[in-house]
Order: C-alpha cells, then sequence, then structure tokens
C-alpha cells in the first residue's frame, strides 16, 4: 500500500512539471504553423550555423573512416605484418570496442567540458590511433591505434548529433541532423573506394584530414547555446545563439523557451538504470534496445568490415565490388533522409529488413553453389547482387531509423540513461559481430548468410509487433501513448 501511494505522489509530482512543458510544446507547434518565432525564412539564418553543422560532421566523416578501413586492408595488413586470421579479426572488431567505452563516456565528457570540448577530445583520440596504425610494425601497436580510433568514434556516435540537433533553428533541425548519417556513409565509402589505390599506411593518414578541419574549425564555431544556458553562462548563451541566427535575428522568444525548458528539466527526477525496468518504461526500452539488437546482429559490421573478402571469396573483382558497394550506400542514404517524414519510420522498416532478408539468401545461396561447386558462373553476380541489395536495403531504413525512434520514445526524464543503454547494446552487437564474421565465415560460408536472413526476418516480426509510427505526431503524444 504505502508502495502504491508513493508511486501515485510520483506520477502527480511528474505531471505537475510535465503539464507546462506540454503545454510549451504545443504553443510550439502553433507557432511552427503560423511562421512565428525564430524566423524561418532562408534569409533569417544566419551562413554560422551552416557553417557550424559542417564542422561537426567533419566528425561524422571521421567516423565512416574509421568504420571503413578494415574491410581494403584487410589482405594487405596480414601479408605485410603477417597476422593470423585471429589476430586480424581482433583488430577489425576493437575499434567497437574502444567504441563502446567512447560511448558510455561521452555523455559526461560532454556535460562536462561542453559539446566542443568532447569532440575536442575525440579527435586527439583518433589522431593518436591513425599514427598508431601508420607506424605499427607488429599486431599490438595495430591494436592500440585502433581502439583509439574506436573510442573516438564512439564520442563522436553521441557528440556530433546532439551538437548539431542543439545549434539548428527548429525548421532546419531535421535536415540538418540527418546530414551526420550521410557523412558517415560518405566516410565509409570515401575509405572503400581510395582503398583499393592506396596503401594501407597512406589510408590511414588520410583519416588524419577530417580530424584537422574539424580541430580547427572548433576555433571558429559557437558553443552549444543550450549546453551554455544549462552551465548558467548567461552572456555567452545569448552570445552564441545570436551569433548562430545572425547578428540582426531576434532570439529573445527562443533564448527564453531554451531558458524554460532546461529550468523544467532540472526539476525532473533524476533515472537511474533500475527505473527503466519500471512497467510504464519497459515497452519503449524494449523498443529502443530491441531495434539497436537487430540493427547490429543482421550482420551490418561483418559485411562491412570485410566487403572486399566477400566478393573475393565469390570470385568477383574486390576493387569493383567495393566501389559500387559504396556508392550506392551514399545514394540510398541521401534519398531515405529526404523520404523519412513523408513515408513513416515502420514502412521503411519494414522495406529495409525484407531487403536485408533477401540480400543475405542470395548471397547464402551464392556461397552454397560455390562450395558444392554448382553452376559456378552465377555465383559471382548472385554474390554481388545480394550484397548490393543488402547494402541498399540498410541504408534505407535499418541504418538510420532506429535512432530516429530511439530520439522519439524515450520520456524526457530517461532519455540519458535509456540512450545511453541502447546505444550500449548497439556497439555491443558491432563488435560481436564484427568479431565472429571471419570465424562464422570459416565454419560455413552460406550458413552465415542463412543465420543473418533468420535475424533478419525476427526483425520484421518485432516491427510489426512493437513498433508504433511516429512521423508527424508531437514528442509528448508519442511517449504518452507508448508508456501509458
Amino acid at each position: 500500500m504505502a508502495i502504491k501511494e508513493e508511486d501515485a505522489e510520483n506520477n502527480v509530482r511528474d505531471q505537475k512539471i510535465r503539464e507546462p512543458l506540454m503545454r510549451q510544446v504545443e504553443n510550439n507547434l502553433g507557432d511552427e504553423e503560423e511562421g512565428s518565432g525564430v524566423q524561418t525564412g532562408s534569409k533569417g539564418h544566419s551562413w554560422m550555423v551552416y557553417f557550424t553543422t559542417f564542422v561537426a560532421v567533419c566528425g561524422s566523416y571521421e567516423f565512416g573512416s574509421c568504420a571503413g578501413y578494415s574491410s581494403p586492408t584487410q589482405t594487405a595488413i596480414r601479408e605485410d605484418l603477417s597476422l593470423s586470421l585471429a589476430e586480424y579479426s581482433v583488430f577489425g572488431s576493437i575499434l567497437t570496442f574502444g567504441a563502446m567505452i567512447g560511448a558510455i563516456t561521452s555523455g559526461p565528457i560532454a556535460d562536462f567540458i561542453g559539446r566542443k570540448g568532447a569532440m575536442r577530445v575525440s579527435t586527439l583520440f583518433c589522431v593518436a590511433g591513425w599514427l598508431a596504425i601508420y607506424f605499427a610494425k607488429g599486431a599490438l601497436p595495430l591494436d592500440i591505434g585502433r581502439l583509439a580510433t574506436g573510442y573516438g568514434m564512439g564520442v563522436y556516435s553521441y557528440v556530433v548529433p546532439v551538437f548539431i540537433a542543439e545549434i539548428a533553428p527548429k525548421n532546419l533541425r531535421g535536415a540538418l541532423t540527418a546530414v551526420n548519417q550521410l557523412m558517415i556513409c560518405c566516410g565509409v565509402s570515401v575509405a572503400f573506394i581510395i582503398g583499393t589505390v592506396l596503401t594501407w599506411r597512406v589510408l590511414a593518414l588520410t583519416g588524419l584530414i577530417p580530424c584537422a578541419i574539424l580541430f580547427l574549425g572548433l576555433f571558429f564555431i559557437p558553443e552549444s547555446p543550450r549546453w551554455l544556458a544549462k552551465k548558467r553562462k548567461e552572456k555567452e548563451f545569448e552570445a552564441a545563439l545570436q551569433k548562430l541566427r545572425s547578428k540582426d535575428a531576434d532570439i529573445s522568444q527562443e533564448a527564453t523557451e531554451i531558458q524554460d525548458y532546461i529550468e523544467t528539466l532540472e526539476r525532473l527526477p533524476k533515472a537511474k538504470v533500475l527505473d527503466l525496468f519500471q512497467r510504464r518504461y519497459l515497452r519503449s526500452v524494449t523498443i529502443g534496445v530491441g531495434l539497436m539488437f537487430f540493427q547490429q546482429f543482421g550482420g551490418i559490421n561483418g559485411i562491412c568490415f570485410y566487403v572486399s573478402n566477400i566478393f573475393e571469396s565469390a570470385g568477383f573483382s574486390s576493387s569493383i565490388g567495393t566501389i559500387v558497394y559504396a556508392i550506392l550506400q551514399v545514394v540510398v542514404t541521401g534519398l531515405a533522409t529526404i523520404v523519412i517524414d513523408r513515408v513513416g519510420r515502420k514502412p521503411l522498416l519494414f522495406v529495409s529488413a525484407t531487403g536485408l532478408v533477401l540480400g543475405c539468401l542470395l548471397t547464402g545461396i551464392s556461397f552454397y553453389l560455390k562450395v558444392h561447386e554448382l553452376a559456378l558462373k552465377v555465383v559471382p553476380a548472385l554474390a554481388v547482387t545480394g550484397i548490393l541489395l543488402y547494402i541498399g536495403s540498410f541504408s534505407a531504413g535499418m541504418g538510420a531509423v532506429p535512432w530516429v525512434i530511439m530520439s522519439e520514445i524515450f520520456p524526457i526524464n530517461i532519455k540519458g540513461v535509456a540512450g545511453s543503454l541502447a546505444t550500449l547494446v548497439n556497439w555491443f552487437g558491432a563488435w560481436a559481430v564484427s568479431y565472429t564474421f571471419n570465424f562464422l565465415m570459416t565454419w560455413s560460408s552460406y550458413g552465415t548468410f542463412i543465420l543473418y536472413a533468420a535475424i533478419n526476418a525476427l526483425a520484421i516480426l518485432f516491427v510489426a509487433v512493437m513498433v508504433p509510427e511516429t512521423k508527424g505526431r508531437a514528442l509528448e503524444q508519442i511517449q504518452a501513448a507508448i508508456n501509458g
């Protein structure tokens, strides 16, 4: 009885806090429909918001460079340094282990020293990592360098989209935030393409270029106004917001909304990990964690990291296949960012997961035919078709949509803890898949892809049963519907 009374008191308290917040959101939605508030025309936006976004997404590009490095370099590194399959598997997968550590620590770092400070830390780790890889003479320095770039990658995965969302005007937020995912794909794709013509040591040096642009660019862009407001730095907050909105823009309304919102956040109870398993939060946590599980265990990082070897194993030119793979990934991701708010989240997930199943089955069939020496002439065509269908389908939905839904479904008072849990599951899955991929391929090449097909088929069922459509709904509406 006492527990029920305490829960009732907590619910009343939370409701009292949320009511003004929900009214504020409704007012903001009304402002958007009427065109009021912050200027929304192109003339009302300072060039600084675009330049700041460009600097930040250099971190996204660096993320992609780190992820794409191991695929075109596997054969050359193993030959030059005499690495065993197990040693190279450690090198390929330790990136995601570092990223797990980076993802866990990124929130506290970004809150303590700011979004720009967190990006500086991340950049320094990436620079140190690339240099260690470049000068490596054996497995140990190679792994240390890969671990360092993984840590930087993990920090970028959190702080870049958060920073962009905090600096962007509300009518540009979706488009500018989507550039994050697009630049990750660009980084991966460029690494794939130039990795076919550069040595593995020179390719490592190219990873320093986005680091240099980002590190220098941070001296010329403002800090996140919301972080400054949270730290009670009033003058710096107003100066940063004015700089981002242009010197002639009226920022008074937006500044007031930001300060009121932050004061509301600070009155909400601090959530702990165990709070996520309360009945009212369980469905949203299951959706967020489940989508991250299926995104990774469907095989994306194994295929991404070792795509060159997959093409070689199937008897197809690795350089041509990798280049086509890279271009397709960028094009489809760009199209997906345009249509996500038009067709909805669930349709994209359904189409994406279905394509992943078919892509895995085609690739699995090609390896089955090769192993049993059946119809060998069609094996390369089947393998290439399957892999390209796989990456195109992943880029169309399962790549970006789980992150979008995660940002929408968690109530604001558990968003930090729940988001960290979902991100940790994502990076753990990335590590597990990238580490086990070569061993699974040695066990059974076609069995590996049949396994991934089965997991992606379960993803279709999960989306149908658990995931709501969130297109065109206010965050509070989505969260109330999910969490009851």
